[in-house]
């Protein structure tokens, strides 16, 4: 397992006991019966040419080689997608790994469950989220498909023969023993009722006894075949009592082997504790009197590290102080640097329009124009005034002449009164 894996199974066990751990492992069976359930074999016999392949039991819960455990995970991830009655098509190996991730969340979220998992846990294509997101898929495939789960069906265990024959018979010490107990408590049930065939069996024992031979019997069987025939005999006279898990006397004995070990264990270890808290408590001993004498030697270096911390928060204060008029008197010279910069555009505009000849060449001409037109207005004038002492004297003329003529006419009567 990998390093992720032992602190996934570390901080898992903190979490939920020692056998939180593990889960994932108990987790991914559980989900791989289920895709057997639906018959995932075929999907993947039709696809063997994308590269997929049955899995293992645990294929998802550790780390071999990201980038296929990926591909797979998509690829059955899709598939379930598909059992569900979504169109989801076939990843490739050429598909961007974020947007199949993407998709098959949106999915999940699409069907009513919501998954609060990183996408890049996902992208390594194995551990607890991998297995929980196809393990929540195999569910919805299963309810999609209105599978119905039975009550399992146990086989029925026949009893073996009393009679052992081969090497690999084995007779269980349970039964035997059970056998023994049965025995007994039909010997104590049948103490008090008259057994006919234990008495027949009797009288048999006796008539045997009887008809024994006085005389030493005599073998005359050869040593040498009696050897060969028991080497031959020998595999098939061998009992081996199979260990059943389920029994308390090997647990019991395992306790005992456990506790052996345990307690041999712990005197190793404890002479090596105690030599080690030896060591440390020396070792400890000597750092304390050494920080003692490093703190008598450095007592007036601290004295003066102190001061000048104090010092330091001091000047750190009036620095924060003076910055605030600093940031004060930088705004003000921003807004006069920005007037002066006003002015010196006004000052530039002038000048090049005190430099400019034009309007000087426009004021000349104008006033030429301007001379012109008042010569011209005076010689209008000098005519007009001309025009009206022609006028004015002509209408003198006129009026004298009137009066002459007024005079003349008023003289003539006296005169010719006189004449």
């Amino acid at each position: 397992m990998t390093d992720q894996g032992h602190e996934d199974g570390v901080g898992a066990q903190e979490e939920g006991g020692p056998g939180a751990a593990f889960q994932i492992y108990v987790t991914m069976e559980e989900m791989l019966d289920k895709l057997k359930i639906l018959n995932y074999e075929e999907e993947v016999t039709q696809n063997r040419h994308l590269g997929l392949k049955p899995v293992s039991k645990h294929y998802f819960a550790i780390q071999t080689n990201s980038g296929e455990q990926f591909f797979m995970f998509v690829s059955i991830a899709a598939m379930l997608i598909r059992m569900c009655g979504k169109q989801f098509p076939q990843p490739s190996e050429d598909d961007d790994p974020n947007n199949l991730i993407a998709d098959i969340l949106a999915e999940l979220r699409n069907m009513g469950h919501v998954l609060s998992i990183p996408p890049n846990k996902l992208k390594q294509g194995h551990g607890e989220h991998v297995v929980q997101v196809l393990d929540k898929l195999t569910n919805i495939a299963l309810q999609t498909s209105k599978h119905q789960w039975k009550m399992p069906i146990y086989p029925t265990e026949e009893l073996e023969d009393d009679t052992i024959v081969g090497d690999d018979a084995e007779v269980l010490l349970n039964k035997v023993e059970e056998e023994m107990l049965e025995e007994n408590e039909d010997l104590e049930e049948e103490e008090s009722i008259l057994d006919l065939n234990a008495l027949r069996s009797l009288n048999r024992r006796n008539e045997f006894d009887h008809s024994k031979p006085e005389e030493i019997m005599e073998s005359t069987t050869d040593a040498a075949e009696w050897k060969m025939e028991v080497e031959r005999v020998l595999p098939s006279l061998k009992v081996s009592v199979r260990t059943d898990n389920k029994d308390w006397r090997s647990h019991l004995e395992q306790m005992h082997q456990h506790r052996d070990g345990i307690e041999q264990t712990l005197t190793d270890t404890k002479g090596y504790l105690d030599k080690l808290h030896a060591e440390i408590s020396r070792t400890l001993e000597k750092i304390s009197s050494r920080e003692r004498y490093i703190n008598t030697q450095l007592e007036h270096l601290l004295q003066e590290f102190r001061s000048l911390q104090d010092k330091l928060a001091e000047t750190k204060e009036k620095y924060r102080q003076a910055s605030g008029g600093i940031l004060e008197r930088n705004q003000v010279l921003q807004e006069i640097t920005e007037e002066l910069e006003r002015v010196k555009q006004d000052m530039e505009e002038r000048g090049s329009s005190m430099t400019d000849g034009a309007p000087l060449v426009k004021v000349k001409q104008a006033l030429t124009r301007l001379r012109n037109e008042t010569l011209q207005m005076e010689i209008r004038i000098g005519v007009i005034e001309h025009i009206l002492m022609q006028v004015k004297l002509k209408d003198k003329t006129e009026l004298q002449q009137s009066m002459n003529d007024m005079t003349i006419d008023s003289d003539r009567p006296f005169l010719e009164s006189v004449f």
